[in-house]
């Protein structure tokens, strides 16, 4: 049971980190009152465009590996958010049909990487020489029992992602730009009234959305995935990101463990074929069984929906 632990608990963390952002970034449009159903084109798009910023460092002779993965992952933030400032200036200021919006920048999003990668390496595929090495924490790692579950061979991104849930767990509910953020949501007309700017927050929101989803598609590349698929794409986690969102109730703790057991199912998916512990399982029940979880998950969550009450709805 111990080996098996080692193996599973480490991937688990490595497929959360992206999931995390992914339901982080739709957090917050919606908080501010926008449906975002777009989280699996920017993380689509963000994968992209880290595979295509990397791939053209490293081909510079005697250009830093490690400075490459970093330029890289910035690049797919602001690719990212400029995307989703098509869905900001679509939802907001022409007040636009958010589903039907999210949905085109998905569509988008899609043609247009896939258009960019096939003139860039005419295949339609872009592999990342290297990513980012697993490492131990200095002195976590030694721990017993939990060092080596969370703390050894663990990837640099990943705390980043950490990092970026608490200070967005602070922000939201410990600032006064978090309640204003947070009752666009629920009663814009109220805030409106106290002198905010909705559409600003909204604008905020949006465009955050953008920017953590595409941390996420980065994270996608740099760690597990080491190249841009034309062809499978992110296999649909931003889907399943929002599905996150949805199971985690609008909530970043929550968000935190429904994408903690995502994670789980989709490293029982990817690396349960080669273990013995479910070796009697046929390959097409473990590729399925993260999306059977979801509709499972939201079965039982959407009964108690907290959602906030202005999402959706123009203003």
């Amino acid at each position: 049971m111990w080996e098996l632990l080692i193996i599973i608990v480490p991937s688990a963390i490595a497929y959360t980190m992206p999931l995390l952002m992914g339901a982080l970034g739709g957090l917050y449009s919606e908080r501010s009152g926008v449906t975002n159903l777009c989280i699996e084109g920017l993380m689509l798009f963000g994968c992209f465009a880290s595979a295509a910023t990397i791939v053209k460092l490293q081909a510079i002779p005697g250009f830093s590996f490690n400075l490459a993965i970093v330029i890289g992952i910035v690049v797919a933030m602001l690719a990212s958010t400029l995307l989703a400032a098509l869905h900001a200036i679509a939802s907001i200021n022409l007040k636009a049909d958010q589903t039907i919006s999210g949905t085109a920048i998905n569509m988008l999003s899609s043609a247009l990487s896939l258009f960019l990668a096939q003139t860039i390496t005419g295949s339609g595929n872009i592999t990342v020489v290297r990513a980012v090495i697993r490492s131990d924490v200095p002195i976590l790692s030694k721990i017993p029992v939990i060092g080596p579950l969370f703390f050894s061979e663990t990837y640099w991104t990943t705390w980043i992602c950490i990092a970026v849930w608490v200070i967005s767990y602070f922000l939201l509910y410990k600032t006064s730009f978090g309640l204003r953020l947070r009752a666009c949501g629920e009663h814009p007309s109220a805030v409106a009234s106290a002198g905010v700017n909705v559409h600003k927050m909204r604008y905020i929101g949006v465009l955050t959305s953008g920017f953590l989803s595409g941390l996420g598609g980065a994270c996608i590349l740099v760690t597990y995935a080491g190249e841009y698929n034309a062809g499978s794409g992110i296999n649909g986690l931003g889907f399943l990101a929002i599905a996150a969102l949805i199971f985690g109730q609008w909530k970043p703790l929550g968000i935190l463990g429904s994408t903690a057991f995502f994670g789980l199912c989709m490293t029982i998916a990817n690396i349960g074929r080669i273990l013995p512990a479910f070796s009697g399982i046929p390959m097409a029940v473990l590729g399925a069984f993260p999306y059977i979880a979801t509709l499972i998950a939201l079965v039982f969550s959407s009964k108690k929906s907290a959602a906030p009450l202005a999402s959706g709805q123009p203003f």
